[in-house]
């Protein structure tokens, strides 16, 4: 079996409170889980999601990156006839 600790539990405010000791290694802040069973009170830490990285900071960080063409789509008849009539005006097909 592990340590023991002992803790006093405190009023704070209209709720109960239990003050941890710091040689547990728990993080401030940090949400623990307590559910009650037969023998007494189970606590663990609550279960968080890994965090999504934001990536929108890097837009324009890689001046070299070019993006890839869009394929998803079709083009507008107006900017395919755009298109050709300045391909016509420099001497192309």
């Amino acid at each position: 079996m592990g340590k023991e600790y002992r803790a006093k539990i405190f009023k704070s405010g209209n709720s109960l409170a239990l003050r941890l000791p710091k040689e547990l290694g728990m993080k401030e802040g940090s949400i623990m889980v307590l559910r009650e069973e037969q023998t007494g009170f189970h606590v663990e830490p609550e279960d968080v999601p890994k965090a999504k990285l934001d990536v929108s900071a890097f837009w324009g960080k890689a001046p070299g990156l070019k993006l890839a063409p869009r394929e998803d789509f079709e083009e507008r008849p107006s900017t395919i006839a755009a298109r050709e009539a300045a391909k016509k005006a420099a001497g192309g097909k």
